[in-house]
């Protein structure tokens, strides 16, 4: 056999495997902070947009190079592998163009320019089909600088959501279980195990969702999903937080400020909570907003500063690390987030460079499998308040790609039995 006939069937089979493998957001460098998606309201989110509708995002880049930004926009299945579709069929204009909005930061010690993209702009006039897509940030050298993903929702399927106690009886005060009811007026659901798809997300981390669950029974044209173990949630505890909107002075969880090179906000001592009594405390699920009292722009006039958190707590094994979490850093765990333990104050304790706002955060353990157990640490309580949002997903039969034809949410605060 000639080489080149040995070659032909390997190539088609690596770019196979290239083209259906399942997408991942990069996470940035260093020197790019504070990464926001902003769809119809001021606060950064996970965007799942409907058709039509803006989006906004935007970054710092901590020096004050000015450097060139350019980014790809992409369109994938429900289950993030490449679509089939070519990019003339979901773009209706051209990407691959540089982000040419930007202003450097005023009035503050950390120097930084702030970028911000808009769609639909100049370029990409509008985003045709429904579905899940990725945004792609390269810098001039056309070297990744990091990636996030979006949802935009065509419509035409109701979904109803509800929040329950877990049926198991074994975690009934620790777990939250979604009920689902899909129907449409309008899209006849042939053979719906096959053709919808779902994702239930909680607090809008998509590394936790649970996807791809099928309808548990079908009456009519209504699916129903009510299961016991399939969608349920570890319900996990509120979030703390601080506000540093004044870095001069020490605010909501600041303990005090120190200024050296910029200010440092050190915050008080939390402590593990898992074997404490619930205790409502209102949050924002993971969220943060940026926000200064210095100025009237937070996007160039809230400044930077360090943090620091400490949790008093016995040391955990050697096969576990404890971080910081939360969704100032789309709930990455990493060694940047990493707590340090220091056995002289009993207390881990670690550092992060976050601009001046409103932030909630936990502390999550990460094990040698990777895996993070949010509940280790602040305990699991089916009072806590989470949000939940579940996606429809929908491919017609002969369909080329997975359409989002609904959107549901719902708050465990009217959770019931």
């Amino acid at each position: 056999m000639r080489i080149s006939q040995f070659l032909i069937p390997f190539v088609f089979l690596f770019n196979l495997f290239a083209f259906s493998q399942v997408a991942s957001e990069t996470t940035p460098p260093l020197d790019i902070k504070t990464i926001t998606f902003k769809g119809n309201t001021d606060v950064s989110m996970l965007p799942i947009l409907n058709l039509g509708e803006p989006l906004t995002l935007e970054f710092d880049v901590l020096n004050g190079n000015e450097a060139d930004f350019y980014y790809t926009i992409k369109h994938f299945n429900y289950d993030w592998t490449p679509s089939s579709l070519m990019r003339q069929e979901y773009i209706d204009g051209f990407d691959k163009q540089r982000i040419v909005n930007y202003e450097n930061s005023y009035n503050t010690f950390q120097i930084f320019s702030h970028y911000m993209l808009t769609i639909p702009n100049d370029q990409v006039r509008q985003l045709k089909v429904s579905g899940n897509y990725m945004i792609f940030v390269y810098n001039e050298d056309d070297e990744l600088m990091f990636s996030r993903k979006f949802m935009i929702n065509e419509g035409g399927a109701n979904v109803g959501v509800s929040i329950k106690r877990s049926r198991d009886v074994t975690f009934v005060n620790e777990k939250q279980t979604v009920d689902i009811t899909i129907n449409s007026n309008n899209i006849q659901f042939t053979n719906p195990k096959q053709t919808v798809k779902t994702s239930i997300i909680q607090n809008n981390n998509l590394k936790s969702s649970i996807n791809n669950i099928e309808p548990m029974y079908t009456m009519g044209n209504t699916l129903t999903y009510k299961y016991t173990n399939e969608t349920s949630f570890w319900a996990g505890n509120e979030y703390f937080y601080f506000e540093n909107k004044d870095v001069r002075v020490a605010n909501t969880g600041v303990n005090f400020v120190d200024l050296q090179d910029i200010y440092h906000s050190y915050l008080y001592t939390n402590e593990v909570r898992k074997h404490r009594p619930y205790t409502y405390n209102p949050d924002i699920n993971g969220n943060f907003v940026i926000n200064t009292i210095n100025g009237t722009d937070p996007n160039i006039e809230a400044d930077y500063t360090y943090v620091h958190f400490s949790l008093a707590s016995n040391e955990f094994p050697l096969n576990k690390s404890v971080h910081v979490f939360g969704n100032f850093n789309n709930y990455e765990v990493n060694n940047e987030t990493k707590m340090t333990y220091n056995q002289n104050k009993g207390i881990y304790e670690g550092t992060l460079l976050l601009k001046q706002g409103f932030y909630n955060y936990k502390f999550v353990t990460k094990d040698e499998s990777n895996q993070v157990d949010e509940g280790e640490i602040g305990g699991n309580f089916y009072q806590t308040e989470n949000d939940y949002k579940v996606i429809v997903y929908y491919r017609e039969l002969g369909g080329r790609y997975d359409k989002i034809i609904g959107l549901g949410e719902a708050s465990s605060v009217n959770i019931s039995n």
